[in-house]
Order: C-alpha cells, then sequence, then structure tokens
C-alpha cells in the first residue's frame, strides 16, 4: 500500500491540464526577464537616432523661450511639449517590452486564461502561513539563485569593463568622435556579453522550472488509478447506464411495431417487424426484431393490431442477423421482401389500398 502511494509516475494529461486551469504552469522568470531585456535593448538601439532628434528638437524649443516672460501658458507650452517628446521617445519601447513579455510567457506554456490565481483566498493572507513560507527551504534556494544569478553577471561584466579600462592610456589620445565611437563599442560588446550569461542561465532556469513543474505534479499509482475510473467510470455505473439505454431503445422499439406492414417469424424464435412507406423512406424499414421472448412480444402486440404475421424461417433469420431496428433493408433482400410484402398487401386490399397503387 506504502508503494502506490509513492508518487512515481508520470503526470497524466488530464493532471496537466486541471493545473493549468488553475494557473499553474512552468514558467521561468528568467526566460520572460531575458526575452523582455533583449527586445527592450534593441529598439533602444534601433531609436537611438530618433531619440537623438527629439532630443534636439527639445533642446531648440527650450531655446526658443529664452529672454521670454515664464506665464503660465508658456509653462504650460513647455510641459505639454516636454511629455508629448518623452512620451515619443518612451512610449513604443514600453509598448513592444510589454508584448514581448506577453509572447515570452505564452511560448512557454501557450495562452492560458483563468481568473483562479486572483480569487480572494483566506488562506493565503493567513500570517502563520505566510511566515512559514517566507522562511521555507524553496524561498531561501530561490534567494541563493538570485544572489547567485546577480553575481555571475556582474562579475563577468566587471572582467570585461576591467579588460576596458586597461585601454584608456590609449584612448585618450583619440579625438573626441573616436572616443565615444570606441565608448560605444564597448558599451556594445558589453551588453552582448550581459546576454549572453543571461541567455544561458534563463535555458537553465527553464529546465529546472519545468523539472520541478512536473515532479511536483507526479501521481501515485492509486491516483492514476482512481482518475481514469473517474474518466472512464465505474463499470458497475456504466453497466446500469447500458442497462437503462437498452431498455429505453427497447421500448421505443415494441412502440414501433403497430406501424409494421407485416412480421416475418421462422416461426417462433426470431420475429422481425417491417415497414414500407414509398415516399418517406423509399425501401422497406426494419422497425423492430427480436428472439425468443422478445419475438413472443412482437408477435402478442402484431396480433392485437391485426398486423399480418407471416412464417418465412431464412428470411426471418437473415433479417434479423444483418438488421437492426431503424435500418433499411439490404439490396440483396429486396426481391425475397417485396414478394411477401406483395402477399400481404394482395389478402389486406382495403386495408393497402394505398400502397397497392
Amino acid at each position: 500500500m506504502a508503494d502506490d502511494q509513492e508518487k512515481t509516475e508520470e503526470p497524466s494529461s488530464k493532471k496537466i491540464d486541471d493545473a493549468k486551469k488553475d494557473g499553474n504552469v512552468p514558467k521561468s522568470q528568467d526566460i520572460s526577464g531575458f526575452f523582455t531585456l533583449s527586445v527592450g535593448i534593441a529598439l533602444l538601439l534601433a531609436m537611438l537616432g530618433f531619440m537623438k532628434e527629439e532630443v534636439i528638437r527639445l533642446y531648440h524649443f527650450y531655446q526658443s523661450f529664452i529672454g521670454v516672460e515664464l506665464t503660465v501658458s508658456v509653462a504650460h507650452q513647455i510641459v505639454i511639449n516636454t511629455l508629448f517628446r518623452g512620451l515619443l521617445m518612451i512610449l513604443p519601447i514600453c509598448i513592444c517590452v510589454a508584448i514581448a513579455g506577453v509572447i515570452a510567457n505564452v511560448m512557454q506554456f501557450g495562452f492560458i486564461f483563468t481568473t483562479k490565481p486572483i480569487t480572494p483566498d483566506l488562506n493565503k493572507i493567513n500570517p502563520l502561513k505566510g511566515l512559514k513560507n517566507l522562511f521555507s527551504m524553496k524561498k531561501l534556494i530561490d534567494s541563493v539563485k538570485i544572489v547567485a544569478k546577480v553575481a555571475i553577471v556582474f562579475g563577468v561584466a566587471f572582467i570585461f569593463f576591467l579588460k576596458f579600462i586597461t585601454e584608456l592610456p590609449h584612448v585618450l589620445l583619440f579625438s573626441m568622435f573616436d572616443q565615444l565611437e570606441w565608448l560605444e563599442r564597448k558599451m556594445l560588446i558589453l551588453v552582448a556579453v550581459m546576454l549572453a550569461i543571461l541567455f544561458v542561465i534563463a535555458i537553465i532556469d527553464l529546465l529546472l522550472v519545468r523539472f520541478q513543474y512536473f515532479k511536483g505534479l507526479r501521481m501515485s499509482k492509486q491516483e492514476l488509478k482512481d482518475e481514469y475510473k473517474q474518466m472512464e467510470g465505474d463499470p458497475q455505473v456504466k453497466g446500469r447506464i447500458r442497462q437503462l439505454q437498452m431498455q429505453a431503445a427497447k421500448k421505443r422499439m415494441m412502440s414501433a411495431v403497430p406501424q409494421a406492414d407485416v412480421v416475418i417469424t421462422n416461426p417462433t424464435h426470431y420475429a422481425v417487424a417491417l415497414r414500407y412507406d414509398k415516399e418517406a423512406e423509399g425501401v422497406p424499414v426494419v422497425l423492430a426484431k427480436g428472439v425468443d421472448n422478445l419475438a413472443m412480444q412482437i408477435r402478442k402486440i402484431a396480433t392485437a393490431h391485426e398486423i399480418e404475421i407471416v412464417e418465412n424461417p431464412p428470411l426471418a433469420r437473415q433479417l434479423y442477423r444483418m438488421c437492426e431496428a431503424g435500418d433499411t433493408i439490404p439490396s440483396n433482400m429486396f426481391k425475397a421482401v417485396a414478394d411477401v410484402l406483395r402477399f400481404v398487401y394482395t389478402n389486406n386490399k382495403e386495408k393497402f389500398k394505398n400502397k397497392l397503387k
């Protein structure tokens, strides 16, 4: 029993889907951070020229007010223009970074909409539980991971920075534009190195997060059995449902017997009720069929409703074997059934005068 309770089995697809509905997904913050940071830096570099032009425009705008009395109207113009230029420079980056954050999450676990994580839960504001989570082993490990990541990134960046400093004596001999070009080149190298390190850390974090996620969703053998039973249904319940369905089908079938034109028997074991409506179906249809006790009930209903019973053992057995209630008869049996119907219609001309036309 103890072995059955050990969570040694991989989570089922239902367990994973249920976890996703609850908002429990394998989300790596490092992947999201790396993706959004990369997009932000790329946009910043792409927009440097545009931002430079906007700053120059602002500078000339401010210069135009030199010697002008500072009134409320002037202050209003300065504030509005500054905000407008600032939004032009910042807003595209903010919007793209926000979109990148959404894409980074969707790439990890797909699009999921659920309100469960934000549903009020009194247990979440339990002070004792909060203190327990605050000083838990998971929080400690997460803190160590953050410190380690920051140390690695800034440690490597500092090594490159020290290397760049050794070039400063030579750079001081450059012209101002060459110095700015050198500074830009070194900054790009530094950014590329930091992004490369962050990328490696993000991939490692993603693998760890997914490993811990699926490990946390592991199931015991008993849980798998219970889930299968829940999905497939209890055998006893399913058996009862099938029994009720068969009873309902039998009841519908027997209620259709009074509509039959003829009942073909063998004569005691088999009974098949047929109807022929040229306009509705175009070919004869099996309304009901049965063996032994059910066949006897079909014959009783046929007798009570004055439906002719024709003994034809080979045809009755063949119809029972090849057709279900509601089926049209196979084409290879048309002639045999047509002969029976012709015999019935001829013997009951008054009743079937419309079908003899």
